[in-house]
This record gives structure tokens, sequence and C-alpha cells, in this order.
């Protein structure tokens, strides 16, 4: 049952990271408005089943006003909300403080902090460092969430596992990652990717919004745009299996997917996300209304 709505509030980031799902970067397009978020609530609100409005990107704290309206309304309706951020802001223990008081104030629920060498946090001074010990004197609850790298999982001899090779760390590679960190990972057969290991594209428990009312299971997979269609009548239409990606992904994994579609990548994919990836930026202008947007794939 769908319990949580993710507003990617901006797709702009202070950061350009290697891993990052949505291919977010100081240029990217499309932020929010007051007027767009407040429709987002309205429609969750008509929902019934929605108790969590998280406001990330990108990073909201770049358009910091209107994350913290979007925060107001969505506690007044009675949601809890939580943050996802990277933390860069925090210059100073007081500038820290300055940014996080209003959201003591509004009662932010859940304030998850980027914490790895993808965002610079290897360095003692780094700014979201400052920020997590100001929100620990604040008493906000706070997550961190630290992304590893890609690395092999023992050696070449170890490294196989029913056809497939093993990788360790956290990255997923869809969106830069599959573009910027695949290089040199070993590689399995397509064939062998038969499931999607993360997401749930027959009844998810949450899913991200975008101001182009994308409404995406995974990055970049949306079931339509709620600008058209409300969020009540596209989840009571949803049926995962006569979705044209969502289908073939349940059927049978992204090995399922290309091969209906006919894709063959050279033979391999470093992960099930990477081949997925691959076969939907392929796919792209084919189901322009599905794989959406084309920023999220690297594409202009």
């Amino acid at each position: 049952m769908l319990s949580q709505i993710h507003l990617l509030l901006t797709y702009r980031c202070d950061f350009e990271c290697d891993h990052c799902f949505l291919y977010c970067s100081p240029r990217a397009k499309g932020t929010f408005t007051r007027e767009q978020i407040a429709e987002v609530l309205e429609q969750a609100e008509a929902l019934g089943t929605i108790e969590w409005i998280y406001f990330e990107g990108g990073e909201p704290f770049l358009v910091y006003p209107l994350m913290i309206e979007g925060i107001r309304m969505a506690s007044a309706k009675g949601f809890k909300t939580g943050i996802v951020t990277n933390g860069n802001w925090a210059v100073s223990d007081e500038d820290a403080r300055i940014w996080l008081e209003p959201l003591c104030e509004l009662g932010v629920a859940d304030l998850s902090m980027s914490d790895d060498g993808y965002h610079g946090s290897e360095r003692a001074d780094a700014p979201v460092k400052t920020a997590i010990r100001a929100a620990r004197g604040l008493d906000l609850p706070i997550n961190t969430i630290t992304v590893e790298g890609p690395t092999v999982v023992g050696d070449a001899g170890e490294g196989r596992r029913k056809g497939a090779a093993i990788i360790g760390g956290d990255v997923v590679f869809r969106g830069r990652a599959a573009d910027r960190l695949t290089g040199g990972l070993p590689s399995s057969p397509s064939r062998t990717f038969t499931e999607c290991p993360y997401e749930d594209l027959e009844t998810p428990e949450r899913v991200h919004v975008d101001c182009f009312g994308n409404v995406q299971f995974c990055q970049g997979l949306s079931i339509g745009s709620l600008w058209k269609t409300p969020l009540s009548r596209l989840f009571a239409a949803h049926r995962a299996q006569s979705h044209p990606i969502c289908g073939p992904l349940v059927e049978g994994g992204p090995a399922r997917l290309a091969e209906a579609y006919g894709f063959a990548p050279k033979d391999s994919a470093v992960t099930a996300c990477h081949l997925c990836f691959l076969v939907r930026r392929a796919l792209i202008n084919r189901f322009p209304d599905y794989l959406t947007p084309r920023q999220v794939y690297g594409l202009n």
C-alpha cells in the first residue's frame, strides 16, 4: 500500500556525484512551485493512505523557502515529513543552527544526510559533519546515508554465483552511476538478471514525484503524470502486467525486458539495475510517457 510520496523538489544540486540516480547537477532543470506542491498534497490527502511526505532532490536546501513552505503545508494536513540533504549548506555551527531551527519548529520527523566520500565528507571539516553535529544539538531525528563505492567481492574464482558477478558496495547502477562507475567491473550474462532486486512494481510503498508530474516507481520509470490523471486514478488503474516496462520486469526482470524488445547489449551487464537502465534508455523514444524525464537518463 502506498504510504510515502517523495517530492523531487528540484533536480538541481550543488554536487554532481558519479553515483547519482537522477543525473542531478547545478545545471539540471525542474523545480516545483508552491502551487504544484499544494496540488500533490491535495491528491495525497484524497488517496487516503499516505503517511509521509519527503522533500528531496537534487538538493532541496537550494530552494530553502519553498522547502520550508512545503513542509508547513504537509504538516498542516497531518503528514509526517522528512528531508534528504547533502548538508553542504552548513558552513559553520551557527549557520547550521539557523538553517535547522525552523525544521524543529515544524516537527520534521526525519532528516537524512549524505555522509560519504561522494559528498566530500571524508574530511573532518566537511559541512555535513557540521550539519550532523548541529542537528544532534537540536535533537532533530537524523539518519546518515553512506554510499560505499563499488568493489568486486572475492577473487576471480569466487566472484561468480549462478553465472553472475558479485559486486560489493552500495552503488546502484542507474542514472550517472551506470555511465561513470561500471568501467572495469566484471560483467555477467544478461540472461542471469531475472528479477528486479529493489522495487515493488505492483504495489509500491513509496513513489517519487517531480515537478513535471511524473509518478516514478523507480528513477526514470513512470506510471503517468498526476497533472493529467489524479494520483488516486493512476493507482486504481495501475496493473503492472499491462505497463510496457513494468510488465516484462515483473515477469522476468531486466533479462525479460531486454528480450521483449529485442535489445541485446554486448552480452552482459554489471548488475540487474545496470542492464535495466541500458535497456530503458534504448527504449526512451519509444515510450516517452513512461521513461521520463530524459535528463534522468543523461539525455537532453
